[in-house]
């Protein structure tokens, strides 16, 4: 009777052992989608903001010429 139960035993036990190694690679699956969708919302975010981050340069370097040539006007011409 013992041997009639263990084919039994041993085909659950392996399909429990599948279902394992299907559930980790399901994780593994979804744990490297989660990251590539927060890759592509860095990349969406960045690509936003790019047009600002050029307005702000712009203003920036503008100022710092305007800067410098009011203190070239100011040492040349007193």
């Amino acid at each position: 009777m013992a041997s009639a139960a263990s084919p039994t035993a041993l085909v659950i036990e392996e399909q429990v052992a599948r279902i394992r190694r299907a559930q980790v690679e399901t994780e593994k699956f979804v744990a490297e989608q989660k990251k590539l969708m927060a890759e592509a919302a860095k990349l969406e975010r960045d690509r936003t903001l790019a047009p600002w981050q050029i307005v702000a340069t712009t203003v920036a370097a503008t100022a710092a010429l305007i800067g410098g040539t009011a203190a070239v006007v100011k040492i040349f011409f007193p």
